[in-house]
């Protein structure tokens, strides 16, 4: 697979349960290592040189995990921290963050009582305290520049979902109908061929 995803844009990839999505995310931020093949980010060979390229990233899966006895603000303190973000600027970005994502009514509550969206959005600004340049999130197609399709390792169609609903055909609406229709397309080719 060959994906290139451009500077400010925001990109989706999108596949069935096993496609391979996850994995492939997991091995541009350095958490899997490839069978083969080559990842780079910013220039930076990731197989060559993990550790910068984990600096100039950030994670966020769909379950994010934060620290139910810290408040956001202490939470992003801490992670803060663990980036090595010298502590005013941390307090910095921290109250930036707090604002930027709505968070002041809960900025000193302890995370534990919080809703699941106000506990995502204080793990995107843990995400974000660090100033990555690229920010993975595993939850977010709908905001898209970009959507790749990906269908068992393979990049199956690209395009922003406007392009994709050409792709699909009429009459589908929804980016879930788009996907749907783009993967039965995929499968009935592969019938046809084999």
């Amino acid at each position: 697979m060959d994906l290139r995803v451009r500077t400010g844009e925001f990109y989706t990839l999108l596949g069935p349960n096993g496609a391979g999505k996850t994995t492939t995310l997991r091995m541009v931020t350095g958490l899997l290592k490839p069978d083969r093949g080559s990842i780079t980010v910013f220039g930076i060979d990731a197989l060559a040189d993990p550790i910068r390229v984990k600096r100039a990233v950030a994670w966020l899966s769909d379950e994010p995990m934060i620290y139910d006895k810290l408040t956001p603000m202490e939470y992003l303190h801490f992670v803060a921290g663990l980036w090595a973000v010298e502590s005013g600027l941390a307090e910095l970005r921290a109250r930036d963050l707090i604002g930027w994502l709505g968070l002041e009514a809960h900025a000193h509550d302890r995370c534990e009582g919080l809703s699941k969206g106000t506990r995502q959005k204080v793990a995107l600004a843990g995400a974000l305290v660090h100033d990555p340049q690229l920010i993975i999130l595993d939850v977010a197609e709908r905001m898209a520049d970009r959507i790749g399709v990906m269908v068992a390792g393979r990049l199956l169609a690209e395009g922003n979902l406007e392009e994709l609903r050409r792709q699909a055909g009429a009459g589908h609406a929804s980016l879930e109908d788009t996907f749907l229709a783009l993967v039965e397309t995929c499968s009935e080719e592969r019938t046809a061929a084999a």
